[in-house]
């Protein structure tokens, strides 16, 4: 048996799960409290299931933590940041381009040093160890205790990266270290950026895992739990803890791949309707496609993994704006407080939900208390709620033929009418937990992003069986069954502004978690 969790703004969701059949599933409101939250969710399911906590074999949770962490501005620690890669990339140093309000919270200082590479892995320069040393000494006497190293190409040969973190190990073993090698794809900044927010958040890391392992110890279950990452797949607690950034947007992500497993969809549009906000991703092969260009999170520029989603303002608190001309709908919402404002939980605020309710789409909450609306104000309303899921599912189509719709999410109720470019719509059972459907039924995944020096159709061959082997490999040593393990996604982009057939291949291998018997 698995559980799977998913920690959100509002709620804490869990489900049960045995095989293909879901045993039980239950929200709780989300605690400031990170392990009080988890405690009830998980403590409240296993008594509706009746079953012991020696019975569950894993636990999985998908969090939003880290992406409201560097957001908000909050729980997060200096970092010194390394390039090598001088003087090649000297231009532009690192933390040039960061937002003000968030520079002076992370940029604990930074060294560009001799080194890097080329794209055919020729050196630039040989690596500068005395001058690495002296960064080493700068950081000490500042006192930072996270350091973020990036070089020049690092994702095709990482031995420079590797030797800088040696001697960070045996000069100031103290320091932890993020390699920009494990973050990021192709792009310098990118890249480095994603290795410096990764470092400053791995304190918290810490502080969430030990949280959610007091939390299952209190209710007596001693599984391994793991983590949902953004790319709809599963990393164990102490690869979180040193690479807490592929956790972003690992929410939207869940619930995709939750709707995928709860209709048999391979190829659908999806909206999970929360509270606050709607978001939109699109499935292929069962998995979130993912974006093709740089990701800006929080102001900053990084270029790791992450799947292509759409927010829009539309939720079941969202709240309902009249005038003269028009009715509208959000962007602004009640929130949490949806029980406690809305029209029919006796407040005085009309909200997406009262509209639904007033059309006869739900029956929550007092249905009485919106009879009394006025009937162009409710059909205002419908139609613009209408109007925004249109919109967005235009911009997320990239074919004029129409596709199934999964709609998902505890504000599902909120679309009754089909959306234009849909052929169907479903609405499957357990939708309201789809989230943690998709944290547990997760599975283990490695990527390999690097480019290689291609001159003829064999060193195509033998280049692409070399990123299927390395993506295999990584999956396997995540915690994947080797006999499961199954290429899912390549591509091999020839890149024309560099000599020699230099061709860009990025290659995603999947397999199933691998629980001890």
């Amino acid at each position: 048996m698995r559980i799977g969790v998913d920690v959100g703004g509002t709620n804490t969701d869990a489900v049960l799960l045995t095989g293909k059949t879901v045993l039980g599933a239950v929200k709780r409101p989300t605690c400031a409290d990170v392990s009080s939250g988890i405690s009830d969710a998980i403590g409240a399911l296993i008594e509706v299931c009746g079953v012991g906590p020696e019975a569950i074999d894993a636990v999985m949770i998908g969090t939003t933590h880290f992406t409201n962490a560097f957001i908000q501005r909050r729980d997060l620690v200096p970092v010194f940041a390394i390039r090598a890669g001088f003087p090649a990339g000297r231009g532009i140093p690192p933390f040039s381009s960061w937002p003000d309000d968030l520079k002076p919270i992370l940029c604990g200082g930074s060294k560009m040093v001799a080194g890097g590479y080329e794209f055919d892995g020729r050196e630039i320069s040989p690596l500068d160890e005395a001058a690495i040393v002296d960064a080493i000494d700068e950081a000490r006497a500042a006192g930072i205790r996270q350091i973020a190293v990036s070089c020049i190409f690092s994702q095709l040969n990482p031995a420079h990266e590797e030797r800088i973190a040696a001697l960070i190990a045996q000069h100031a073993p103290e320091i932890e270290v993020s390699l920009s090698s494990k973050l990021g794809r192709v792009g310098l900044l990118e890249r480095e950026n994603a290795a410096i927010m990764n470092a400053s958040l791995r304190p918290l890391a810490w502080t969430i895992t030990t949280a959610f392992e007091r939390a299952l110890q209190d209710l007596g279950i001693s599984a391994p739990f793991y983590v949902s990452q953004n790319d709809g797949t599963l990393m164990s607690a102490a690869h979180m803890q040193r690479y807490p950034v592929l956790t972003f947007a690992a929410g939207p992500t869940n619930s995709l791949r939750g709707a995928a497993w709860l209709t048999g969809a391979s190829e659908a549009i999806v909206i999970d309707i929360g509270g606050t906000t709607s978001d939109l991703g699109v499935l292929i092969d069962g998995f979130p496609r993912q974006s093709t260009v740089h990701v800006d999170v929080g102001g900053v520029r990084t270029n790791f993994r992450m799947p292509d989603i759409l927010s829009i303002g539309l939720g079941g608190g969202s709240r309902i704006h009249e005038d003269a001309q028009s009715v509208s709908v959000g962007p602004d919402s009640v929130g949490f407080r949806l029980h406690s404002e809305g029209l029919i939980f006796g407040g005085d605020t009309l909200t997406a939900s009262d509209i639904a309710v007033a059309r006869g789409q739900a029956s929550f909450g007092d249905p009485a208390r919106v009879i009394g609306l006025p009937e162009d104000v409710v059909a205002k309303a419908g139609q613009a709620i209408a109007t925004l899921v249109d919109d967005a599912i235009d911009r997320m189509k990239t074919s004029p033929q129409d596709i199934p719709m999964i709609l998902v999410g505890g504000g599902a109720v909120l679309v009754s009418d089909m959306p234009r470019g849909v052929s169907k719509m479903l609405r499957p059972d357990h939708a309201g937990v789809a989230n943690a459907i998709g944290a547990a039924i997760g599975q283990v995944s490695g990527e390999v992003d690097r480019i290689y020096n291609i001159p003829d159709g064999d060193a195509r061959t033998a280049a692409i069986a070399d990123a299927e082997a390395q993506a295999r490999a990584q999956a396997v040593s995540a915690g994947a069954e080797p006999d499961s393990v199954g290429v899912v996604n390549i591509e091999a982009v020839p890149l024309q502004y560099l000599p020699g057939g230099a061709t860009r291949i990025v290659c995603r291998a999947i397999g199933d978690l691998a629980l001890a018997e």
